[in-house]
């Protein structure tokens, strides 16, 4: 499939790697399916780009890549509703933004795929360990390149 992006243009995805959010996203309750997209070697950060709507895509990363004792509970009906086989079946990511020069991830607000039915959903979280803008890392500045004689 071809979708289109206003970031990388058009991109070809396989149609069988289409993660579908039944409820939307938080804020975005129309929006259903999202390609993950590697566009750097970077393995830690990806694009979840919105199949149908070019302008919507956001950074998402693993949370456990820097939050090692992160940790998301996830209900009987959502076990169903991901069609997971078990806990093991999923994966969990987190929406990325850059806030004051550091690189933020909302951490109550988790993206849980099921990593074999692509089914996913965003979970609402009350933990008070855990913040909408937990920082992750300074984020890089752009480097400039000094002429040389």
């Amino acid at each position: 499939m071809l979708i289109q992006t206003t970031r990388f243009g058009p991109i070809e995805v396989d149609d069988a790697k289409i993660m579908s959010f039944k409820d939307g996203l938080l804020g975005f309750p129309n929006h259903h399916r999202f390609a993950l997209l590697q566009t750097t070697a970077d393995p830690a950060f990806f694009w979840m780009q919105s199949v149908d709507d070019p302008d919507l895509a956001f950074v998402v990363c693993d949370p456990l890549l820097f939050v090692p004792d992160y940790q998301v509970p996830i209900r009987k009906d959502d076990v169903a509703a991901l069609a997971l086989n078990d806990l093991n079946d999923c994966q969990v990511l987190v929406i990325v933004n850059k806030v004051n020069g550091d690189l933020t991830a909302n951490l109550l607000g988790p993206l849980v795929v099921g990593a074999h039915s692509l089914q996913a959903k965003q979970l609402v979280l009350s933990d008070k360990r855990y913040g909408t803008r937990h920082r992750l890392v300074s984020a890089p500045t752009a480097r400039t390149v000094a002429k040389t004689a």
